[in-house]
């Protein structure tokens, strides 16, 4: 498949819960995107958001009430299970591992599943066992071991099925700094070298920043955001800036700046104050030197906030969420 092909193609899918009373939750609602071969997507959202579910329905683990999911071209729910040799997934919360069985063992029975032997793949199982730092726990039971170590065996387990879509739940919940550090830089090297699509679901805004180009955000089942992330950071990019003064709170600067800049903040402790400030234009920034000025403000410090892509995903899902209140 060329490198433009679509992975994945999601059409109007909906997925309703029922539960006691008659009552029941839309936990997806009408969502539709697509994913092209060798993308890293970012799947984002707040808790219920519909991310997990999403995901279950595309593979098949959930039947949804309405849509259309299909996988390189054929449709999830016509060629279930066959399809899923395509897919491999960790998912947060589920069992991904056979606890009784060795760390070596489940690489070898998840990868065979897919008809990945261990004759033809033991060179890449043992370099995946090694940039985990799994070497020592080879041997183990998987009951045996702590949270992180099954959270890095299962992720191996994932990568080791070389399927071409992969799904991967918070992959870096209880790995080291390292270890997080080299596992994005292997997703981003599956993606661009082997051409692999991999949907990440995480609340490490850092590591979706890294590996990720582009992300789509969920909020009470539907999508409210589908950009590239650079475009998003730069959609709610702020000039925030923080102004240390060397002095008591001067008379009038809460005022002051309330009436010009709206969100304005001015905290002191007696001795020194802190101003945080957003500015809208960029000619704002002399009309707040303005100010402090003609109150005879002895500045300390300026420094500017850069925005990031956990400011603009919070920006997101706080107006989808008033927008939500306010219908």
């Amino acid at each position: 498949m060329s490198k433009t092909a679509t992975a994945l193609d999601v059409t109007s899918l909906t997925k309703v819960f029922h539960e006691r009373g008659n009552k029941s939750v839309k936990a997806v609602d009408n969502v539709s995107f697509h994913v092209r071969q060798g993308e890293v997507l970012g799947l984002l959202g707040p808790n219920g958001a519909g991310k997990t579910t999403t995901i279950k329905c595309i593979l098949g683990l959930m039947r949804p009430n309405a849509g259309d999911i299909k996988v390189f071209g054929e449709s999830v729910e016509a060629h279930y299970p066959r399809i899923l040799k395509n897919m491999s997934a960790v998912l947060e919360g589920s069992r991904n591992l056979y606890w009784r069985l060795t760390v070596w063992e489940n690489i070898l029975f998840f990868a065979g599943l897919h008809g990945v032997t261990s004759r033809d793949n033991k060179a890449h199982f043992e370099h995946l066992v090694r940039l985990f730092s799994l070497e020592d726990k080879r041997d183990v039971e998987v009951r045996k071991l702590s949270q992180g170590m099954k959270q890095k065996t299962s992720v191996v387990c994932a990568l080791a099925r070389r399927t071409p879509l992969v799904f991967l739940d918070e992959p870096t919940l209880g790995l080291d700094v390292e270890t997080s550090l080299e596992l994005r830089a292997v997703l981003k090297q599956m993606a661009s070298e082997e051409n692999r699509t991999i949907i990440v679901s995480s609340h490490n805004m850092d590591v979706i920043q890294d590996v990720c180009k582009r992300v789509i955000i969920l909020s009470q089942g539907r999508i409210v955001a589908d950009d590239h992330v650079s475009d998003l950071v730069s959609l709610f990019e702020t000039k925030a800036y923080r102004i240390t003064l060397l002095e008591p709170v001067p008379e009038g600067l809460q005022e002051a700046l309330a009436s010009r800049f709206r969100g304005a903040t001015v905290t002191g402790d007696g001795t020194t104050t802190e101003v945080k400030v957003n500015l809208l234009e960029n000619d704002d920034i002399y009309v707040l030197m303005d100010i402090l000025r003609d109150r005879g403000a002895i500045i300390d410090e300026i420094s500017h906030e850069e925005t990031d892509l956990e400011k603009a995903f919070l920006e997101i899902v706080r107006r989808e969420r008033n927008n939500h209140e306010s219908r």
